[in-house]
């Protein structure tokens, strides 16, 4: 990548950024994170009570974007095939023929994925890591670009089936979307008393471009010492007091997809430190597991991370 490139690329980021923040308030800094992981080829984990934009951010995001989007709800008696589809057999035809599922969507929320039966979850995984659906021996890819935006409720865990660590390793981040504040609940309620509708949400961009930009990022140049800084964030994770699980190599590379795009969105054709810093608590958080003596004595990943970025050594010019 370019000078030049890298500064067109900040543009368009921060116009598609924009044009969501129109009907997503006072939430930039999880638009740029979602915009993030669509970029580095990732997929989200949106961790909130309900009613905090969830849904319209997956919304917004698409539309602004040009792309399909898709919504599953997930519950307990949801099948694999209701997500990726099914063969039928036509009689008229004497032949079979495959209804895509929801999956086959641009942007996918997967509304409540932990309400889903394990089955049902690895059914969505699957899709996630291979990016193809494989029904009675035939593989179908999704859509490019691809991104699934899970959802799940921290507070009622009644009648759920929490991801295992494993699963939760195949998501690029883990963010929350949190309460907006009293200026930016005013303007939602200025904007719906004045009938402002996600429909009215014009497209800024479109799906090669949005291409374009995922390959882009990928030129994105990183100096030894930043890949070093990398890896040595992640090994400092699994040596921390109180860890049981720390991050896996998945980890590095999803650190080193979201400096890239970070780096790009504000305008470098390089990766500096502060990139990978600035994204490990919500792309290592949910990577780590504490011990239960840990656990019992307070400590939280929070702490692990702090600590961890307070001791590795910064590599300097």
């Amino acid at each position: 990548m370019t000078p030049e490139q890298a500064q067109y690329f900040a543009a368009r980021f921060g116009t598609i950024v924009e044009n969501v923040e129109r009907f997503i308030q006072g939430k930039a800094a999880v638009i740029q994170l979602a915009l993030t992981a669509l970029l580095a080829e990732g997929h989200l984990l949106l961790e909130d009570v309900p009613g905090l934009g969830k849904t319209s951010l997956a919304r917004s995001l698409s539309a602004s974007l040009g792309l399909s989007g898709a919504r599953i709800q997930f519950t307990p008696d949801l099948l694999p095939s209701d997500v990726t589809g099914v063969t039928v057999f036509h009689q008229s035809k004497d032949s079979f023929e495959f209804h895509p599922g929801p999956v086959f969507a641009n942007v996918i929320l997967a509304d409540e994925i932990n309400r889903a039966s394990p089955k049902t979850q690895s059914a969505m995984l699957e899709v996630m890591a291979e990016r193809t659906v494989t029904v009675d021996g035939i593989t179908h890819p999704v859509p490019r670009p691809f991104l699934v935006i899970a959802t799940q409720n921290p507070v009622d865990m009644d009648g759920t089936y929490p991801l295992p660590e494993a699963q939760l390793d195949r998501f690029f981040m883990r963010i929350s979307v949190g309460y907006p504040d009293q200026n930016a609940e005013t303007t939602v309620l200025r904007n719906a008393h004045a009938g402002q509708r996600l429909e009215d949400l014009t497209a800024v961009s479109t799906p090669d471009e949005i291409l374009a930009m995922i390959a882009a990022a990928a030129s994105v140049h990183i100096a030894e010492p930043v890949l070093a800084y990398i890896v040595s964030l992640v090994h400092a994770t699994r040596r921390a007091p109180g860890v049981r699980l720390g991050s896996s190599p998945r980890g590095s590379l999803a650190l080193m997809g979201g400096a890239r795009v970070r780096a790009a969105s504000k305008g470098r054709h390089y990766v500096i430190p502060e990139d990978v810093a600035s994204l490990v608590p919500n792309v290592l958080g949910h990577r780590i597991v504490l011990s239960p003596d840990a656990v019992a004595a307070g400590r939280t990943v929070e702490q692990v991370l702090g600590e961890v970025l307070a001791t590795v050594p910064v590599p300097q010019g």
